[in-house]
Formats: structure tokens, sequence, C-alpha cells
């Protein structure tokens, strides 16, 4: 790992050495260096390993999950909930316009530079395989923020006409990376083939994942959300929708049986917890490394000495200001252990107590929210005692904790953006971890998800239904991790027929839940609400937080709570008060939200329309 890791570093920069600020920011590359690089297939490796810096991962925390906390998640601080809010506006410029158009530039001289390879090109296959799946996935990137786009697949200089031409449409983008993603898919090896000094690298079983989350998303765009955003509507030729969903599920079905990958359930019922702060033998009661972990399928990868998370990731996270923080409705949409969400299940036992929701719960819940009452280890060498000594206390055995680790309760009392609930993805109690220091890697895909894309794909092909042996194949196996019953026709029936005159269940609603428990913060949940369609539904409710009234007009424990004899809770600081039927605290009202089906595309930044006037802005900015 710290060969590859080295790699990763040494490259950067290399290609790109000097900048010319014109249209699409691209970087040209310096034709000295051109004329002594890619000449052996290691030169062609290490610019191919400079790819792997240009996913986003922990070191832009701040920016790559922006997506995530807008709906199930509570953070109300300026950037992501002016997203959430349908507030924000055009601006001149955006980095998630010009970088991935540098990276693009980047994919394109190694694969032109392949073509014109006098070698073996056999030597060179991956290389060139592994540059075209990044192509691909940097336009996957600006199809989710902008829709079409211009599409560059020469090196340019700032005189091509392909330059200052006219955006492509989505489905000449799609079509794009669909042709992008054929080539790695031919020219990349099985994760098993892959070199032990090279793991890290992409595999056959990556582009066929990333193939089939292209497929559904853009299946299910076209199906729920169709030409209603799009600059230049009356362009589709062909109805894609049902071939996209049959291939993405063949994809991911071929992915499910390699036996390179299996979901990570190595601990005990705080296994998704540690799967993602999985670093050295400190970092879990079992003592186990990253080695352990063979759920991420592509993964960036972190190492404390070479390439830490340089971010003040932990404190970050796992804060009452979190942005990850849940929301009422996230703690509501956890499953109980019977299989189906709190309200609708014979677990539910109310709001009380501060504990009662985390009775019977999914594992998940469990893992990823404190809970009143507990003590939790801290990190480094000074939060909460510093960070984990399992020898002493464990989440299994509670006994034997050090004096001097505190007893968690929520603090209400003094931010009034605090929801109640405390995250702990992400966030780590390594004792040799600092904050800023954390290197655990940050997955890209995992299997998880490919069991997701596949249970999705097939109900939607069976026009919401889907068999049990579907189910079994994939996330039911999530769910068996989780902690709770099995998804199934039968299940459904029977909650519905129990809960008369609640939102009836469905499969398909079941599904689309699973991926928000199962995702939660790893960039997936915005653009899933637009690709079905139902963003504006979703974003536009008022944000809750923890009750602290029944629905008999009651306090709950939390109001009444005292830390030191002082209240946890004060209902001056929580201006929007509480929300009458559910007794819990109003962090963000309805009416300050205004998402539309505008903001599902992200305004053409106006700088690059100033160079490049043949570019069309979208619908409405």
């Amino acid at each position: 790992m710290k060969k590859q890791l080295f790699q990763l570093l040494m490259i950067a920069g290399i290609l790109s050495v000097s900048s010319c600020k014109k249209f699409l920011e691209l970087d040209p590359l310096d034709a000295p260096t051109e004329a002594i690089y890619f000449k052996t297939p290691e030169q062609f490796k290490a610019a191919a390993n400079d790819f792997y810096n240009k996913m986003i991962g922990f070191k832009k925390i701040d920016d790559s999950n922006i997506y995530d906390w807008m709906d199930p998640g509570s953070d109300l601080t300026a950037i992501p909930s002016s997203y959430g809010r349908g507030a924000m506006s055009a601006s001149s410029t955006d980095i998630y316009w010009r970088n991935p158009y540098k990276y693009i530039r980047s994919n394109n001289v190694l694969i032109e530079k392949g073509e014109e390879y006098q070698g073996d090109k056999a030597g060179i296959k991956q290389y060139v395989a592994a540059a075209h799946f990044f192509r691909a996935w940097h336009y996957f990137f600006l199809l989710k923020r902008f829709g079409g786009v211009p599409i560059v697949t020469t090196v340019t200089d700032v005189n091509d006409e392909v330059l200052y031409g006219p955006r492509n449409t989505r489905y000449e983008v799609v079509d794009q990376i669909i042709r992008d993603l054929d080539i790695a898919i031919d020219g990349l090896p099985l994760e098993g083939n892959i070199a032990v000094a090279d793991k890290g690298q992409l595999s056959l079983e990556a582009a066929k994942s990333f193939k089939a989350r292209v497929l559904l998303y853009e299946a299910t765009w076209e199906k729920y959300v169709g030409e209603s955003t799009d600059w230049a509507p009356g362009q589709k030729k062909a109805d894609n929708v049902t071939a996209y969903l049959t291939e993405a599920a063949a994809l991911a079905e071929s992915v499910m049986s390699s036996p390179s990958f299996q979901l990570f359930n190595g601990v005990d019922e705080l296994s998704y917890y540690y799967l993602f702060v999985l670093e050295d033998a400190k970092s879990n009661p079992r003592g186990l490394t990253k080695a352990a972990n063979r759920e991420f399928i592509l993964k960036s990868l972190y190492d404390k000495n070479l390439n830490r998370a340089a971010v003040n990731l932990s404190h970050t996270l796992g804060g009452p200001a979190s942005p990850l923080a849940p929301n009422r409705k996230m703690m509501d949409m956890y499953l109980a252990k019977d299989g189906l969400p709190y309200r609708y299940s014979s677990f539910y036992n109310g709001y009380n107590e501060m504990t009662d929701e985390f009775e019977n719960r999914d594992n998940r819940l469990i893992s990823l929210v404190k809970k009143p009452g507990q003590k939790y280890w801290g990190w480094g060498a000074g939060v909460n005692g510093g960070g984990a000594d399992y020898t002493k206390a464990n989440y299994t055995t509670l006994a034997n904790w050090p004096a001097n680790i505190p007893t968690y309760y929520p603090d209400l009392s003094t931010n009034s953006t605090h929801s109640g609930y405390v995250n702990r993805k992400w966030v780590s109690e390594n004792p040799g971890t600092e904050t800023e220091y954390e290197s655990y890697d940050y997955p890209q895909i995992r299997l998880a998800e490919v069991y997701l894309i596949y249970a999705e794909a097939k109900c939607e092909l069976g026009n919401g239904n889907i068999s049990d042996e579907d189910l079994n194949i994939s996330i039911n196996k999530i769910r068996t991790r989780a902690g709770v019953a099995n998804l199934s026709a039968s299940l459904l029936i029977t909650a519905n027929a129990a809960n008369p005159g609640k939102t009836p269940l469905t499969l398909l609603g079941e599904i689309r839940r699973e991926r928000a428990l199962e995702l939660y913060g790893e960039n997936s949940r915005f653009d899933d609400l637009k690709r079905w369609g139902i963003a504006e539904q979703e974003l536009n409710q008022d944000i809750l937080g923890i009750p602290v009234k029944n629905p008999d007009g009651s306090p709950t424990e939390v109001a009444t709570f005292k830390v030191s004899g002082v209240n946890i809770y004060n209902p001056a600081i929580y201006a929007y008060g509480v929300d009458v039927p559910t007794g819990a605290l109003i962090l963000d009202p309805a009416a300050s939200r205004n998402f539309t089906r505008k903001h599902y595309l992200y305004p053409i930044p106006s700088a690059e329309r100033q160079l490049n006037p043949g570019l069309d802005q979208n619908p409405e900015w």
C-alpha cells in the first residue's frame, strides 16, 4: 500500500506544468515533458496513478458531502443549507466545472499517447483503460451537476474549435461515458489478478460496478425526470430505460459473484461503524486492520505518513454541529429488528425516554448515532479521555470504563442547530490518531452499493415488484449485517394491514430507504432524490430534531433532564418551536425552503459562458 501511495503522491502535477486561463481552465501539457514521457509501460503506469488523486475524498470533506445532509441530516450552516433550501444562485466560476475538465485533459493525454505508443500495447492496455474509466468518472460528475456539457476527447489548444462549440446533450454525454466504460471493462484486470503491490488500482469489477451505477442513474432520471430540466429538449432518440436497467442488474450480478469482495462483518453489531474507521489494530476491539476490509471495490487510499486526511475530520463530524448529525427523518428511517421503519414496527415505543428509540433497532443506528446514557471513547490524546483502550471496555462489554470518560447526553441548551443526535460515521476513536491524521480509506464504490443497484434495477424492471430470491442475494445481505429481518412482499403486506391510515410501504420505497441508510454520508443522497424526481417533495419539508413533547403535550425526558443541575434543553434558543404532530424541535421550517425542479441542475458558470458564448444556460438560471 505504501508503494502505491508513494506513486500517487510522486506523480501529482507531472502532467500539468503550466496553466492557461482560457475556456474550461485547461492546463496544457508542457511540450518537453511530453517529449520524454510515455516511452515505457512504467511511465504510463505512473501517469495513470495520478488519476486516483482526482476523486473527491476526505481532503474535500466540506465540498464532497454537501449533498448528504440536506434531507436526513441536520446541518444548517450557510453552504449546505443554501443547496437544500433551493437558495443557491448562479456564480461566475465553479471548481466543479473547471477541475473535471482539467482532469479530463490528463486522461486525454494518456489516451492519445497510448495510440502513438510504438511498443507492445498489451503492456499499457490497463493504463489506457484506466484513463477511459476516469474520463467517464469525470463526465458522469459533470452530467449529474450540469446535465449536457461539452465533450472533449482530444488534447486541445486554445484555438481548437471544440472549445468554443455548443454543449452536447445529456444523451450524448451518457453515450460517451458508456463507450469509455466499455473500453475500461475490456482492458482492466480482475481484482484477483492485481499484484499485491498494486492493490488499490482499478479492477474489472470496479469498472462494471461504476457502469451499473451510471446506467441505473440515467435510467431512473429518464423515467422520473425526463426532459423537464433540459436546456435542449427533444434530443432523445430512443427509450433506453429498460435496456439500461437490464444491463445495470446484469453488471451488478456479475460483481456480486466475484470471490474477491465480501461485506465487512468482522467485529460485532458495530461492524458497520468500524468499516469506516478501519486503520490499524487499535481502531477496533478485534484488532483488525485494513486487510480485513474486502468490501471496498474502489477506494481512495490514505496513510498516516504519506496521505493523511488532513482535515478536521473527527472533530467536525463527531460534534453536535456535525453536518452528518441525523435529524428526525433519518432517525425514523432506521429500521427496527422486525425489518420495519420505527413508526410501523411492533417495537415502536414512542420517545418519552431518550433511549426509547434506540431499543431493538437497526445496527446502523447503534453504530452511527450516540445513545444517551452511554460512554464513548474519544480520539487521539485528549478527547473524552483519549482514544479507545479495548482492554478496559468496549461496546459489547460496557464495564470498566475509566472515570474520566464522560457519559453522553445531548446538549440542547446552547446550540440552536443541534438536532439532539450526534454522528459517529468517519469519527476515529484510535488512540494513535489525532484529528487531521485520520488515515482510513474512503470508499468510492463498495459491494453494498452494488447490492442496492441490483435490487433497485430489478424492482424497477418488475414495475415495483421483486422476488424474494433477488432480495436475498442482494440487500437482504445488508439487512442481515444490520441485524434486521429480511425484506419481502409478505412483510410489507402484514405491516400495511397493521398500520391503516399510514402511507403504505412498498418494495421500491423500502429499497430506496436502504440506500439512504446504507450510503448515509457517502455523497449519494442528493443525486438519488433528483433522479427519482422527488427532491422538491423531500427537501421542502420541516427539518426536525429530537422530540421534546409527547403527542398529548406532556414533556419527554429530554425536556426535563438535567446534567450537573442544568437542563439539557433550553426552549428559548429554538426560534421555530416544536412540531405539533411529532413533538420534535423544528430546526428549519418548510417556509424557509423552496427547492424546485430548476435546482436539479446547477447553472453554467457565467465566466465560462463569457469565454464561450455557445454555451446555453440551464433553464430558469
